[in-house]
């Protein structure tokens, strides 16, 4: 079972980057610098194929990633991700234990005030818990996601036009296009903590970007769901900006999706 990982970064070197994440598996890297480029790393066993371009987004890069990638088992990760030591081990046994699964959500760690989930137990994804996963969880079979023709969205994502939610997008069309998809309690590394390459505050332009993603996520029930959301988020979220202008705010995102 071969095993790549795909990763996203932004002005890096890629020989320092393959030692500072500890790969040992061939790996993709994108690089979004101010050059175009090609080089290759040779690791032992191992080779990365480190790519610059000068275009700039996350989802852009991802879906280059995906492009050159050839191995059976996939790994999106980010320059700011250090592997496990045993993280191809890890990939392994969690596909030998579920043989079905298409998709397989890991554990990475993260600093407590910026993890968004943590597996507990194995279990499957479906369309009430695909939420809260980031791109660096998300382990594939790669022919699964070649079959099921799902790309990252190129609207969503740092360097893009919308914030973020580019990878809720990419499990939900995941979801939409029939594929497996499970969390598994296996942990594969720890990100190293850095300033947010998209996140500056719960400002208009926060709310607006959600709410255009909500239009996206959930269509029809968008509106609703932003309501939700904000209720449940107010003490955290609306403190510069009152919950019935975050919520307007919200709505204008939504009505901007629908192209009104």
């Amino acid at each position: 079972m071969k095993i790549q990982i795909l990763v996203s970064a932004v002005e890096q070197d890629g020989a320092e980057l393959a030692a500072r994440m500890r790969l040992h598996t061939d790996a993709v890297i994108v690089n979004q610098c101010d050059r175009y480029g090609y080089e290759e790393i040779q690791g032992g066993k191992w080779r990365a194929q480190c790519f610059s371009m000068k275009e700039r987004g996350v989802g852009l890069s991802r879906n280059t990633a995906l492009l050159h990638a050839d191995a059976e088992i996939c790994v999106f990760s980010d320059e700011d991700i250090v592997l496990a030591e045993d993280y191809e081990e890890q990939i392994r046994k969690a596909y030998e234990q579920l043989p079905d699964a298409d998709m397989i959500l890991v554990n990475v760690k993260v600093a407590p005030s910026r993890r968004t989930y943590w597996n507990e137990d194995i279990h499957r994804i479906h369309y009430r818990n695909y939420g809260r996963y980031p791109a660096y969880s998300i382990t594939a079979r790669l022919d699964a996601l070649r079959r099921a023709n799902v790309h990252y969205s190129l609207l969503f994502g740092g360097g893009a036009r919308y914030s973020n939610g580019e990878d809720s997008l990419f499990l939900r069309d995941c979801l939409k296009a029939g594929l497996k998809i499970y969390a598994h309690t296996v942990c594969i590394g720890e990100e190293t903590e850095r300033e947010s390459t998209w996140f500056s505050g719960y400002h208009e332009k926060f709310f607006r970007d959600r709410g255009v993603l909500y239009h996206y996520l959930y269509g029809a029930a968008a509106v609703p769901l932003a309501c939700r959301f904000l209720w449940v988020h107010r003490k955290q979220m609306c403190v510069q900006i009152p919950l019935k202008r975050a919520f307007e705010l919200m709505r204008e995102g939504i009505r901007e999706g629908q192209g009104r």
